[in-house]
């Protein structure tokens, strides 16, 4: 049964633009609390001061909001029907059923279609479903950790947009000590048509609790996908979180993502970018408590004229702090890659351990990649390392592939495969690590 109880005639009249009402007429038709409503409307007039981005920012020199008009697509998408898992087309039930794990969501076209679990949660006092259930039925926790914390609506203009129009989203509560031993998942169709979406992913580890979650974002045509990744993790938590978005290549897709972790915590995020027409990726770590462990693991393969921007900060503002990060992505025909990333060491973050490295695989002469890794040091007693490389596959590998018996295409593909296993070996879950090899097999192979 869907979320919308308004009269859908009259729910598309009102939103035929970007406004107010249209932040009103949303929020209605979802039956929001009044708390709800008025966050909103703090964003929308946060969005409304907030300037769009401009060629001379630093974080978008290298990427062109050309041919982007917000006005041209619908504010967001009216939901369907829930369905049961044989309603379900083709592809939806192969996403479902390529990754072993405890609970499932389904999101299509603005809200939920489906779920199931293989594990009774609730009796742990696990919260794993979408965010608009959880907004009625746990309040005080929304309102507690919903942006802010991580993602703050005032972070730029997108967020903002974002915090006044979001719609599909997935709220993951862990308790004290509760261990969820399968990762869970969440797959999120983006409406077809010019029409925009606004996926939201909360999670909350609290002290010692550890959970895997993977968002699986599929589909769309000609829309636009603006979405928000929060990641909080207390003391002793142990998150996994994989962020893997193959839209159609027509797609615009913004994402601001933010982990913030207190002390001894440990987290592994994998951000895998192989769709879209445009992608511009803000992903940060905040290291908040010390002996924090955070890894930021990332996959891009654009092919065309598809065009993947990551920014990324490891911010450490305590001592004795580790986090690693490693993106490497391969380049096909007039695609472009930027990628542009910060080490931060505030003032007495001293014992502070960083490196960051991309790494690039240029497989035609057409492809572009820009990498700018930087390091921002305010501490005398740290050990922080960047590299950046670029790089054509060498001849000579095809060649001594192709006198084995392959194909320059077959040859070409192994040697992707081989590279991309760099970042397969440090995903830490087999079942997410067996989904994202058979990903890449698809992608490689056309």
């Amino acid at each position: 049964m869907s979320v919308i109880t308004t009269n859908e005639a009259a729910l598309r009249e009102q939103i035929s633009g970007f406004s107010a009402d249209t932040v009103r007429a949303l929020s209605a038709a979802r039956n929001e609390p009044a708390w709800m409503l008025e966050r909103r409307l703090q964003a929308w007039q946060t969005f409304q001061a907030l300037p769009w981005p401009k060629p001379t920012d630093e974080a978008w020199r290298r990427t062109r909001l050309t041919g982007f008009e917000l006005d041209s697509f619908t504010p967001f998408a009216i939901p369907g029907p829930r369905q049961k898992r044989a309603e379900l087309d083709e592809r939806l039930r192969y996403e479902l059923d390529e990754m072993e794990s405890s609970a499932s969501l389904i999101f299509d076209s603005g809200a939920l279609l489906y779920q199931e679990a293989q594990e009774d949660l609730a009796s742990e006092g696990v919260i794993f479903q979408d965010l608009q259930t959880a907004v009625q039925e746990h309040p005080e926790l929304v309102q507690k950790y919903f942006m802010t914390e991580a993602v703050l609506p005032d972070m730029n203009k997108f967020v903002a947009l974002h915090a006044a129009l979001w719609d599909t989203g997935v709220f993951v509560y862990v308790p004290r000590n509760v261990q969820v031993a399968l990762p869970l998942q969440v797959i999120m169709r983006q409406p077809s048509g010019m029409t925009g979406g606004y996926h939201h992913t909360l999670i909350v580890a609290e002290e010692g609790a550890q959970v895997t979650v993977v968002d699986d974002l599929i589909g769309g045509e000609k829309g636009f996908q603006n979405g928000a990744v929060e990641l909080i993790l207390r003391d002793n938590s142990v998150v996994r979180y994989m962020n893997l978005q193959d839209f159609d290549h027509s797609v615009w897709n913004f994402l601001n993502g933010r982990a913030v972790m207190g002390r001894d915590t440990d987290l592994r995020w994998i951000q895998v970018s192989w769709g879209s027409r445009l992608t511009k990726a803000f992903l940060d770590l905040e290291l908040l408590g010390e002996g924090g462990h955070g890894e930021l693991l990332g996959l891009y393969f654009p092919t065309g004229r598809q065009h993947i921007d990551h920014q990324t900060l490891q911010i450490h503002k305590v001592p004795n702090c580790f986090s690693d990060l490693l993106f490497n992505g391969a380049l096909k025909d007039h695609a472009r890659s930027v990628y542009m990333g910060i080490i931060k060491v505030l003032p007495g973050a001293q014992k502070t351990d960083a490196f960051q490295r991309n790494g690039n695989l240029i497989l035609d002469g057409t492809a572009r990649a820009d990498s700018i890794p930087g390091l921002e040091i305010e501490a005398d007693d740290v050990r922080c390392t960047h590299a950046a490389t670029a790089a054509q596959v060498e001849e000579e590998y095809v060649f001594y592939l192709m006198a084995r018996g392959l194909t320059r295409a077959q040859a070409e593909r192994m040697i992707v495969q081989g590279f991309f296993q760099e970042v397969l070996d440090r995903v830490p879950v087999e079942s997410v690590r067996t989904k994202l090899e058979r990903v890449i097999e698809r992608k490689i192979g056309g």
